[in-house]
């Protein structure tokens, strides 16, 4: 039995943030020696940040990323084997690199073999693929080290990498690191969140422990590192096919450290028993570099692994969508240097669950909301009690201060403006949307000049539903720094309000309040009261439109292909109904790229956001599907 200590940790870091990310890196490396670890995991690219993107290009952050490391870093490695993240030049091409320091000495640096270029991830633009078996030096400092397909032995116990997205593919560089005896492997990932991905993260560490026959340890940054994703940490160790600890996720502390004792020798003997197993046999042991290590003592300890009370909740993605907006916002607001939130609170659903998210996050972050979160009604000829009062409700429920603002004489002053300049009078009858339009911008400039004066950050209300089809006023209600909920459908953000007045998050408890929104039909209220205006009669029930998007635009259906998917899913719907609603989603989704373009930053939660910048990339001009369009009339006429 040979037992070692071995650790994962998770950091809050921030693009090019030397000092901030060094002594993050530095508080992980004492507590795992305070802890009597042997060898710890950190992040991918934790020394620079993972979200530098462009910046990765410039020399200055290349030397600066090997300063930090030579100086700061590898000293601190006294007694410990760790890893640290970071950006390599090496023949002139660029690598997304994870060193390996042991006891105060840099060993040598690894490099990735498999880029994530999907999604949200573009790191095909800065880095290359380390070709498998490839092996070199590099100047590091004042002395070369060994650079590539490498791993190492300290003192009789193997250490191989797989980094992020190597654990993803189907030939895994863990397989032929197996065969060359490696009996740790580390991956130091930054895997944003998203719904049902922590699933997928368990099986890979699980299984790869199995199928290698080693322990694998596997991190994660934690928290809104550059602004859109949001990392939830969750660090995992498994060893011989089984997990054995499992970090915290959505923590709000800038380090966390989970630690395991494994049985070298029994993973050894699990991969001995295996008759598939084929062990390296060439003699050749240029790829491993070695290093004398005193392994710190440890102790066996029965594996336990604890699993919070709010993952265990039926709905889980209502905790999960809960957790990550609030740990984003919090990390936004801190780390832009705001004082707090500000909200245009209509006293609809979006705008309230902005306000409920805003605090929340300062409530779980341990801060005061009081003066934190600011909500401004502004109301028009339009405005009902109804909305009023449901607003002045929310903002006494999370604690806001509130403002009430009369904006129908700056709408009139408008208007009156215009007509003047036009010789005619505007009217409902035919200029319906430029009347709709000028009540939401004229929202805009006061509560940009009170998040001016609090020095707070305003938070637009748009929801992802409404941006697939731009029903949203420009520089009206897409004013905001921010948009926390723009990477939500609507369906999901009404069940999430409803389970927020009814359960609420474990540990928070519910908001009764709300039932004074969740009892109303969405609606912009920007007609006058007798025309009835609902959300839904102006564009479709949200449930089809969720629909539609996912087909259309998650999956790239055309009109045709989506029309006939939608057939069984909504048989109820007359054929020629349900054929206009997907005629006015495609038009309308041509013609509102320009405004998606000009949305505030939103937070990724799944694979079906919309933000051209980072996932959904589509042409401002198109052709605009007519002939996929026309093909639909004929079939359903």
């Amino acid at each position: 039995m040979r037992l070692i200590t071995v650790g994962a940790a998770v950091l809050n870091q921030t693009p090019l943030d030397w000092a901030g990310n060094a002594e993050r890196i530095v508080t992980a490396l004492r507590a795992a020696r305070h802890a009597g670890v042997g060898v710890v995991c950190l992040p991918e690219l934790c020394v620079t940040g993972y979200g530098c993107e462009d910046a990765f290009m410039s020399p200055d952050v290349q030397a600066t990323a090997i300063d930090v490391l030579v100086r700061d870093l590898v000293p601190q490695t006294t007694g410990l084997i760790a890893c640290f993240g970071l950006p390599v030049m090496y023949q002139n091409a660029l690598f997304n690199g994870a060193a390996l320091a042991c006891d105060g000495a840099l060993l040598g640096i690894v490099c990735k073999q498999h880029l994530a270029g999907d999604g949200l991830h573009y790191e095909p633009r800065w880095f290359r693929a380390w070709e498998p078996g490839v092996r070199g030096t590099v100047a590091i400092g004042d002395k070369r080290v060994p650079i590539g397909d490498i791993h190492f032995e300290c003192s009789g116990v193997r250490v191989g990498f797989e980094i992020c997205e190597d654990a993803w593919v189907a030939n895994r560089p863990g397989a032929p690191l197996a065969q060359r005896g490696v009996d740790v492997m580390l991956n130091p990932s930054a895997s944003h969140f998203a719904f049902g991905k922590l699933a997928v993260r368990k099986r890979l560490v699980i299984e790869g422990s199995r199928a290698f026959g080693v322990t694998y340890i596997y991190t994660n940054l934690v928290g809104n590192e550059a602004g859109r994703a949001i990392y939830d940490g969750g660090a995992l160790i498994a060893s011989g096919g089984a997990l054995v600890a499992a970090g915290e996720r959505f923590g709000f502390e800038a380090t966390g450290l989970t630690t395991a004792v494994v049985d070298v020798d029994a993973t050894r003997m699990a991969q001995s028993r295996t008759a598939s197993f084929r062990p390296d046999m060439d003699g050749d042991e240029s790829d491993c570099v070695r290093a004398s290590f005193e392994w710190p003592p440890a102790e066996a300890t029965a594996a336990a692994v604890a699993t919070a009370a709010w993952e265990r909740s039926d709905r889980l993605k209502c905790e999960e969508f809960t957790r990550a907006i609030a740990l984003g916002l919090h990390d936004y607001r801190r780390k832009s240097h705001t004082q707090g939130f500000v909200v245009s609170l209509s006293g609809g659903a979006d705008s309230t669950a902005c306000a409920v998210l805003a605090a929340l996050s300062l409530r779980m972050a341990g801060d005061e909301v009081g003066e934190r979160v600011t909500c401004v009604y502004q109301k028009t000829a339009q405005s009902s009690q109804t909305t009023l009062d449901a607003a002045t409700t929310v903002a006494a429920a999370v604690g806001a201060e509130f403002l009430l603002f009369d904006v129908d004489a700056l709408v009139g002053m408008y208007t009156a403006m215009v007509s003047s300049a036009l010789g005619r009078e505007l009217a409902w009858d035919t200029d319906d949307i430029a009347l709709q339009n000028i009540q939401a911008r004229a929202r805009g400039p006061g509560v940009w000049m009170v998040a001016n004066l609090k020095g707070q950050l305003l938070l637009a209300t748009s929801n992802r539903s409404e941006a697939a089809v731009g029903y949203a006023t420009m520089d009206g209600d897409t004013c905001g720094g921010l948009s926390p909920i723009g990477g939500i459908d609507k369906a999901f953000l009404l069940e999430w309000l409803r389970w927020m007045e009814l359960e609420g998050p474990v540990g928070w408890g519910p908001m009764a309040e709300l039932a004074c929104v969740t009892a109303l039909k969405p609606t912009a209220e920007l007609r006058p009261q007798e025309f009835e205006q609902t959300d839904e009669s102006d564009l479709m029930p949200y449930p089809v439109l969720d629909a539609i998007e996912e087909l259309a635009i998650g999956q790239k259906h055309g009109p045709v292909s989506a029309f006939r998917l939608l057939r069984t899913r909504f048989a109820d719907v007359a054929e020629g109904q349900l054929a206009a609603w997907v005629t006015r989603f495609f038009r309308l989704w041509c013609r509102n790229q320009w405004k998606r373009e000009r949305y505030a930053p939103a937070f990724h939660v799944d694979d079906l956001n919309l933000d051209p910048k980072t996932w959904c990339r589509f042409p401002i001009l198109s052709g605009g599907f007519e002939r996929e369009l026309a093909e639909l009339k004929a079939m359903v006429p």
